[in-house]
């Protein structure tokens, strides 16, 4: 069987099409891209759905876990949680706002800084943050099941060598 005929995935489908109608063209990144594009959206979906029965979305699961990681008290500025997370301080405020309501995290004046606030996770934040990280882990190995541990290993070191030098 011709592997060309039969393409793997909708990236070797896309990678044909261009081949077809730009023989000119390098795809070789758009292999590399479009796959960790849709690898990316898949495994969005897959969390959003190992969440969803805990009541909460991608995005206030990393609010709740950058809390979790800082260690405890469980407590980072609003500046900081935006710096970690990549968001603006309007997008961090609703996020916080309805983490608030929720009774996951509470807000207080900072003491060296009276114009400042903290941001802390309660015991029921704790809790759900806990159980939610065992949810999404146990979807990440699931898909990473489809890989040996050494296959895992060096995808992992190609990954962060390609982050680090778009990052630059």
């Amino acid at each position: 069987m011709n592997p060309q005929a039969h393409p793997q995935d909708p990236v070797d489908a896309i990678v044909e099409q261009w081949a077809a109608v730009r023989p000119d063209l390098d795809t070789s990144a758009m292999e590399v891209f479009g796959r960790i594009f849709r690898l990316s959206r898949a495994m969005g979906d897959r969390m959003e759905k190992a969440y969803a029965p805990l009541g909460l979305s991608r995005g206030e699961f990393d609010v709740l876990a950058t809390l979790r990681r800082a260690g405890e008290p469980y407590t980072l500025s609003p500046r900081e949680l935006s710096a970690t997370l990549m968001l603006t301080t309007g997008g961090m405020t609703g996020r916080l706002d309805k983490l608030e309501r929720a009774g996951l995290l509470r807000r207080s004046p900072d003491p060296h800084d009276r114009r400042g606030l903290r941001v802390t996770l309660t015991e029921q934040g704790l809790d759900l943050v806990d159980r939610a990280v065992g949810s999404g882990l146990a979807v990440e190995r699931e898909a990473l099941s489809a890989l040996n541990a050494q296959q895992a290993d060096q995808l992992a070191d190609l990954l962060r060598e390609l982050l680090r030098s778009t990052e630059r």
